[in-house]
């Protein structure tokens, strides 16, 4: 029976320790992926990764745990929620009013951009200006 307890021993410390392993790594993820964060700041949680890591982990995910969520949203989204832009159509004619409007349309939609947004787009678009 000893032996039984130790196989779930190990199992249960494997597991801990890859998760806190995962932890580590998207603690250091997300750090290089926060553009607000100075390059000063970014080497004090990064000395305290490899010092204090268990703690850091702790305090980090405490700390900026909102931001590592937004973070990830708009890493999923594109590049700020926005669509990859569509070089061949840009390239080929100018953007009528009308292609501006359903473009700002199409943001309004996904929840890019806000409806004063649109607003504001639409009038330029009809006004014939980008």
């Amino acid at each position: 029976m000893n032996d039984f307890w130790n196989i779930v021993w190990l199992f249960f410390w494997g597991f801990a320790s890859i998760a806190y392993l995962f932890a580590i790594f998207i603690v250091l993820i997300d750090l290089f992926r926060d553009r607000h964060l100075s390059g000063w700041g970014k080497a004090v949680w990064i000395f305290f990764l490899i010092f204090v890591p268990f703690l850091t982990v702790l305090v980090y995910v405490i700390a900026r745990g909102r931001g590592m969520v937004d973070r990830l949203e708009r890493n999923e989204q594109g590049v700020y929620g926005r669509p990859p832009a569509d070089t061949s159509a840009a390239t080929s004619a100018p953007a009528t009013g009308a292609s501006q409007i359903d473009s700002a349309k199409q943001l309004l939609d996904a929840g890019v951009i806000t409806p004063e947004e649109f607003d504001r787009l639409k009038t330029r678009a009809l006004a014939g200006r980008r």
